[in-house]
């Protein structure tokens, strides 16, 4: 008998349940967030805050504007390793502009749409194939992560987020998780060094494991730009909190925009702050931080990232009517 007419009509099997379940614990996710976001939008004073950001003088964020500067230009860097990993012939200053306009949009739109929807079409205008797009972009996205896990690690092994009056956090569990996220950021580097097999095909796809070197300034790279991100909300914030505990609670907040799926995060960003950060620092002197911070971070770069594209977007119009290619990018 055929197992699949046999069957329960109408029935959920085992590969069924688990998308329903997926989006079930989606859902509950959103909804925890949500409120959270609520109650803690009705506990402030959104007059104080606007009030907070409008005598805040302009030269005081200029400093913050150049450290956002700095943290973009490291990170037009990473599809740099993949340049040089492919072999492909675009040159610097092209890869550069593409990763630069990626990252804004993945910033305001999501990693999907940003981080990749953005650089394959930009990519293949170029002239670059799928696959070396592919591996271009997972090695970017893992040159991200892996200072994520260096900082992250060393911040909840170190010094992790110290909770509001009444809170029942377990730091010993935060240790244990910094100390594992160290390892994996050991294990990579380990990998690198010693492993004989060098390239892998996983699903259709190549993944080549970089040199030692390559993987070492990976990590510093990262690093440096985690860094600058959280200095510039350290500087937003006048100052007034330390910064390690800046950088450990901007790191968790990345972890949860990123469960959440949540276009830039809205909302997240704010909410893990003000909940584990409001009893050093005004609820209001906080969210008007955070709001310079995205105006800076977030909005800016976006304006500048949309021209961008628009002009490459021309360019390759009037590469296609001249019938010439849009870039000398295949390998």
């Amino acid at each position: 008998m055929n197992r699949a007419a046999s069957a329960p009509r109408g029935g959920i099997t085992s590969r069924s349940w688990w998308p329903w379940l997926k989006r079930a614990l989606t859902l509950i996710f959103f909804a925890v967030v949500g409120y959270l976001l609520f109650t803690q939008a009705r506990a402030v004073e959104w007059g104080e805050v606007f009030e907070t950001l409008r005598k805040r003088p302009a030269s005081s964020l200029w400093p913050a504007a150049v450290l956002a500067a700095g943290s973009y230009l490291l990170y037009s860097c990473f599809d740099l390793f993949g340049r040089r990993l492919t072999g492909h012939r675009l040159a610097a200053p092209q890869v550069m502009a593409v990763t630069f306009i990626s990252y804004a949009f993945n910033l305001n739109m999501g990693a999907l749409v940003g981080g990749v929807a953005f650089r394959y079409r930009l990519y293949s205008r170029l002239g670059l194939d799928a696959p070396t797009v592919t591996r271009v972009v997972g090695l970017s996205m893992l040159t991200n992560w892996l200072g994520y896990l260096l900082l992250a690690g060393l911040a909840f092994a170190l010094t992790p987020p110290d909770p509001p009056p009444g809170w029942k956090l377990d730091a010993g569990g935060l240790r244990l998780l910094g100390v594992a996220l160290l390892a994996a950021a050991l294990a990579y580097m380990l990998l690198c060094a010693f492993s004989r097999r060098r390239e892998w095909h996983v699903r259709g796809h190549d993944i080549q494991l970089p040199s030692l070197r390559m993987a070492l300034l990976q990590l510093l790279i990262s690093s440096a730009n985690w860094l600058l991100i959280a200095g510039t909300v350290w500087l937003l914030l006048g100052q007034k909190i330390a910064f390690g505990p800046v950088l450990a609670v901007l790191l968790v907040a990345a972890v949860a925009g990123v469960i959440t799926h949540v276009p830039a995060g809205l909302g997240v960003l704010e909410v893990v702050f003000v909940t584990l950060l409001s009893h050093q620092l005004p609820r209001h002197e906080l969210l008007a931080g955070l709001l310079a911070y995205r105006a800076i971070y977030y909005l800016a770069p976006l304006a500048v990232a949309a021209l961008g594209f628009l002009i490459m977007e021309l360019r390759a119009r009037r590469a296609r009517q001249s019938g010439g290619a849009g870039g000398t990018g295949t390998t």
